[in-house]
């Protein structure tokens, strides 16, 4: 029991659990927003619905709708979710700068050196 409360427990799988409740939620919203988007397109086209559409009798309505759909959703993700996030992250989390080796890392590179120029004068 200690094992399985450690496991329930465990704060990688507390995240994830949040994190794939707050994914399903945002999907929800992401969904009708890429309706209304399509609801404004085919009100645009004259067609409000893509799924009927079948030129010379090919059924290309679905396929279109599929691509129209994953193409409004990659855009919502990236322009709504990933592009302010990176700018957050630049902004709270700004990348350090490479800084010179600590003492340690120099007598340590030193040392290795000396060991190499050793080894090849036996």
């Amino acid at each position: 029991m200690k094992g399985f409360r450690e496991f329930i427990l465990r704060g990688n799988l507390v995240e994830l659990a949040v994190a794939f409740i707050m994914a399903a939620a945002f999907a929800a919203v992401v969904t009708s927003f890429v309706q209304v988007l399509l609801d404004v397109i085919g009100k645009l086209g004259g067609t409000p619905d893509f799924s009927n559409y079948a030129p010379g009798g090919v059924h290309l309505g679905t396929f279109f709708t599929a691509l129209l759909t994953f193409v409004i959703i990659a855009a919502v993700v990236y322009f709504f979710v990933v592009t302010p996030y990176m700018k957050a992250r630049d902004r709270f989390q700004p990348a350090e700068a490479e800084s010179a080796p600590t003492e340690d890392i120099t007598l340590l590179t030193e040392i290795r050196d000396l060991l190499r120029d050793r080894g090849t004068r036996v």
